[in-house]
């Protein structure tokens, strides 16, 4: 049975953000989520709200979904991941992308050259340096130098290991983080078919190629949740999320392998055009019922169990396109009361690493 999370997002500015932030973390974990997530963007840290999730809870996993890769050095990434590691008290789950080869240019200033190899070695240097109380570390790749003798007694990490998630759409990506990662943050817009005929054996193809089980690298689904009494109006503000994403190149192999080829077409042209309204009437009805969730308050919990069923964890969201950081609170708040009485039922536990 799958576990749950719940991306955090709060309204407010200064303080006041930080302070609902951890009151409706705190409200998550008591409703029973087994995690709380955070991510970050061209404007927002992922680190600084992670380090508020932490304050806020006890008992809870804290993790990113995702933080750029490439947006910090891998040194800076390993001092702050401890620091938030000891501030959980353990509970740290570092959730790492790159964003598309664009993202990584025009955003974070770096190449875009071979995104999934650059992950890799990220990856595998910051299981070095997660272990500098042992020793200096060494490291020469294509993508990092790093050479750090220490000058003081540097203390334990809290976890003995980090567990690293690594985010992945398409099979390269996917395939890195069955070979170094604890777990696979997959994407919204996967399906149970896309996750059964590209993620899963992707997982296994790098999995094997270091010749460890696919079944210790955690699969991660993030699920839109769209909820309304009005269901209609919730399939509507899902479709205008879905729109967002098909209009990029990255998802054209999924919208292929379900036949929406066309509608990608007609979504992508109307995108040209500014044209929302026909971006989110060119979304099939299909693509709506497999890809995220709308529905009733009444009806979340049940979506949420038939979802789940292809992943080892699930992470709830609110649409992320198209609302205001009020109605984002807002949403997310409703989520954590409709899941309440399902959660109470089975009381996941935390979850770190590959567990």
């Amino acid at each position: 049975m799958a576990r749950f999370g719940l991306t955090v997002f709060s309204a407010g500015y200064g303080p006041e953000r930080f302070a609902r932030m951890a009151r409706i973390a705190k409200d998550a974990e008591d409703a029973g989520f087994a995690g709380v997530w955070t991510g970050e963007l061209y404007n927002r840290s992922a680190t600084i709200p992670m380090a508020i999730l932490a304050s806020g809870t006890q008992r809870v996993t804290i993790g990113s979904d995702i933080a750029y890769g490439v947006g910090r050095s891998p040194l800076i990434w390993a001092a702050e991941a401890r620091d938030l590691d000891e501030l959980s008290a353990g509970r740290l789950i570092l959730g790492l992308g790159n964003g598309t080869p664009a993202m990584m240019e025009n955003w974070l200033g770096t190449s875009g050259e071979a995104p999934a190899v650059r992950m890799q070695e990220l990856v595998e240097v910051l299981r070095k340096l997660w272990n500098l109380h042992q020793g200096p570390v060494h490291h020469e790749g294509r993508f990092y130098r790093l050479n750090i003798e220490p000058t003081s007694a540097t203390p334990a990490p809290y976890q003995q290991r980090l567990p690293i998630w690594v985010a992945g759409v398409n099979q390269r990506m996917i395939e890195v983080a069955g070979r170094v990662a604890d777990g696979l943050v997959g994407h919204p817009m996967f399906t149970s078919k896309y996750v059964s005929e590209i993620v899963r054996p992707a997982l296994e193809v790098g999995a094997a190629s270091v010749g460890r089980p696919a079944s210790e690298v955690t699969l991660m689904g993030i699920a839109i949740c769209s909820v309304n009494a009005d269901e209609d109006f919730a399939r509507r503000r899902l479709a205008y999320a879905i729109s967002q994403y098909a209009a990029s190149r990255v998802y054209d192999r999924l919208f292929a392998m379900h036949g929406w080829s066309e509608e990608q077409a007609m979504i992508r042209e109307a995108a040209r055009r500014g044209d929302t309204v026909a971006m989110v009437a060119a979304v099939p009805d299909a693509a709506l019922d497999v890809i995220g969730i709308a529905c009733t308050p009444s009806q979340l919990a049940g979506r949420v169990t038939t979802k789940s069923g292809d992943f080892d964890y699930l992470n709830l969201v609110v649409p992320p396109w198209g609302l205001s950081s009020e109605e984002s609170e807002f949403e997310t708040v409703a989520l954590i009361e409709a899941m309440r009485p399902a959660l109470a039922r089975t009381r996941p536990r935390s979850v770190s690493g590959g567990e």
